[in-house]
């Protein structure tokens, strides 16, 4: 018996991998997280699985229901919203499996900022403008950030600013990122990325706040800062120059 971590995506029933859908389609077991989950993604399970929603349970009861999937031998697919590397709540669920000795494996899925940026079609790492990628959040309920990890520090650096569950503390988020990227640094805010529901709102840390009480976001959405997200005369890359030698591919001498 084998627990599968499966990462659904964003919200599109379709971005999810191919290993991802074969495994929940041989699983008799489903948890998934119903109030971020596709629902769709549920009809890759096989005919009579036992299928739970684990919006609604505390981490005591997504427990007991590995270990009675464990005691009856049974395959679980656990499905998660997005990637499992980041902001999953993985690691606490992992621990108690490794204290019971019940197996598992991790398969990754597509991560929100990746679906993001789809739709907003921008790269987020632009030549000479930003080359680092930033996934952060700021403290809330769940808990809280460590020290040091503060958004001034990040944006410090100039990078492209991922920031997850953060949309109820935009108006701080603005206060503390303007004195680094400027005023008219370009802003957007993604929310239900994938879904049919996708929103975006674009603007810069100048009238972003704006532009969201006028028309409010209130969960479900990433905010990303950054010149990358609007760069236009950037440097281009020299990967693909004529004159650039690589492994693959020959150039001048």
């Amino acid at each position: 018996m084998t627990v599968h971590f499966i990462g659904a995506g964003p919200g599109a029933s379709d971005l999810i991998t191919v290993r991802g859908r074969d495994l929940i389609a041989r699983c008799p077991v489903c948890l998934y997280a119903g109030s971020i989950v596709p629902r769709e993604l549920l009809t890759h399970c096989p005919q009579g699985a036992r299928i739970v929603d684990t919006a609604p349970l505390s981490l005591d009861e997504i427990e007991a229901q590995f270990v009675a999937a464990h005691d009856a031998d049974l395959d679980v697919a656990r499905l998660q919203s997005g990637d499992l590397s980041v902001f999953s709540a993985l690691a606490e669920q992992l621990r108690r499996l490794d204290q019971h000795g019940i197996p598992y494996t991790l398969t990754p899925g597509v991560p929100a900022f990746a679906a993001a940026a789809a739709a907003l079609r921008r790269e987020l790492t632009v030549p000479e403008v930003a080359q680092s990628l930033v996934l952060t959040r700021v403290s809330g309920r769940a808990s809280r950030m460590p020290e040091g990890e503060t958004l001034a520090a990040f944006a410090a650096t100039g990078a492209t600013l991922a920031i997850h569950l953060a949309i109820h503390a935009l108006d701080r988020i603005v206060a503390e990122l303007t004195p680094f990227y400027g005023a008219d640094c370009p802003v957007a805010v993604v929310a239900q990325a994938s879904w049919p529901e996708e929103r975006i709102v674009r603007g810069t840390l100048a009238d972003i706040g704006a532009k969201l009480a006028a028309d409010p976001i209130e969960r479900t959405a990433l905010i990303l800062v950054g010149r990358a997200l609007a760069a236009e005369d950037f440097r281009e890359s020299a990967l693909y120059d004529a004159d650039y030698r690589r492994r693959f591919r020959g150039g001048a001498a």
